[in-house]
């Protein structure tokens, strides 16, 4: 049984895959790409969409709810071929990689389409508790030192990754409009019974039943600012 190597830092990894649910057996070849320096920031987005919306004569209206965005994650690598990274005689029993090699790694498993998908990767960026399923929105490359012969020497990488999961795990976290969840809704002005019905259970069938969980003797006329609860429909 080995022993952990205590002074080994663990490096940001982005592992690529051919498919949204990340399977390792289909992995692609020389994946996962491993940063030399790991990021000094790394920034996580997460948004909103509300459409404003105007009432009738040019009124202001409450913010209408359209949808949660992807979270996106924002980060920069630095890329060295200067050998600051390695120790001793590291550098003499191992094989040379260059910054440009290293920069066609990362494009080859985040940017290029892949033969048999032809379309990019799906993307998964590990380190320590960061488990963040994605797929490339862009990358910047800004090369800061060169050689004679004019290679690059160093170069960043400013990478934007934007949130990519199966449709049943976002579901799953969000959870979204579940007959099998009880969801509390807040009436508006002119919202009637049927419709919020309708709109958490994509049917009118359970509109009765709803009146019933919320004492209701009718099914017009509901008062704005109440909150209803739908039950969780039987299996």
């Amino acid at each position: 049984m080995g022993f952990p190597d205590l002074f080994k830092l663990e490096k940001l990894k982005i592992s690529a895959f051919t498919d949204v649910a990340r399977s390792k057996s289909k992995e692609v070849p020389d994946s996962p790409f491993e940063a030399m320096f790991n990021p000094q920031t790394l920034t996580q987005t997460y948004s909103i969409r509300f459409d404003p919306g105007k009432g009738h004569g040019g009124t202001e209206q409450s913010a209408t709810f359209v949808r949660t965005n992807p979270a996106s994650l924002s980060l920069k690598l630095l890329l060295d071929g200067t050998g600051v990274d390695e120790m001793g005689l590291v550098n003499l029993f191992s094989k040379t990689v260059t910054v440009q090699d290293r920069i066609d790694n990362f494009l080859a498993i985040a940017y290029h389409a892949q033969s048999d998908t032809h379309e990019p990767s799906f993307l998964r960026v590990n380190w320590g508790a960061i488990d963040f399923p994605c797929r490339l929105t862009s990358v910047a490359i800004n090369y800061t030192s060169f050689d004679r012969d004019g290679s690059a020497l160093r170069a960043e990488l400013d990478i934007t990754l934007t949130s990519d999961e199966d449709i049943a795990k976002q579901k799953a976290k969000a959870g979204m409009t579940s007959p099998d969840v009880s969801h509390a809704r807040l009436v508006h002005g002119g919202d009637t019974l049927p419709m919020m019905t309708q709109a958490v259970y994509g049917s009118t069938a359970p509109m009765l039943r709803v009146a019933r969980t919320n004492g209701l003797d009718h099914i017009r006329g509901l008062a704005p600012g109440q909150t209803l609860i739908f039950p969780p429909l039987a299996r």
